[in-house]
């Protein structure tokens, strides 16, 4: 499998990964699971050129915004997850370890605080938010999780290219 596929694959599974999470948060913590449609409605924005500071919710809804913003989530963690060959080499898809995964993981949750949340209307890490603090927890769990995701997506990849 070559590195591009791979990238993808595991950028997939790792996002699936958070997706499950939230699914079982929720019905753990009774957190509220993510609106992709308001990262849609945000990206759709910034083609528009719009960069947000406002809360995004209060904005008119656009057409598809669901749609976009699913492939953004899905496209965003692929993109995350090419971070690994590009800091670990293309080594670490044929032979992925738990640490540099996690690192990624952790590392980019400063695109949701410094990026997502301000251009969505929430502040520099959720600052603007009813409980900053359990929204940083939240993203940092996500961010996490995400990591784990990396090291499982890059587990199947290499299992996979092996012949099991």
């Amino acid at each position: 499998m070559n590195e591009i596929l791979s990238t993808l694959l595991i950028g997939a599974v790792a996002t699936a990964v958070t997706d499950f999470w939230t699914i079982l948060r929720k019905s753990l913590f009774g957190v509220a699971q993510p609106n992709y449609g308001l990262v849609g409605r945000w990206m759709a924005g910034l083609a528009r050129g719009r960069l947000g500071g406002t809360p995004i919710a209060a904005s008119a809804p656009v057409s598809g915004e669901r749609v976009i913003g699913w492939i953004a989530h899905y496209a965003i963690g692929v993109a995350f997850a090419a971070l690994l060959p590009a800091f670990w080499g293309a080594q670490w898809i044929r032979n992925p370890t738990f640490a540099p995964a996690m690192i990624v993981g952790i590392a980019t949750v400063a695109a949701p605080y410094f990026i997502l949340q301000p251009g969505m209307g929430a502040g520099i890490a959720a600052g603007r938010t009813p409980r900053p603090a359990a929204a940083r927890l939240h993203s940092l769990v996500m961010h996490a999780v995400f990591g784990v995701g990396l090291f499982l997506g890059g587990t199947v990849v290499s299992y996979l290219s092996t012949g099991g």
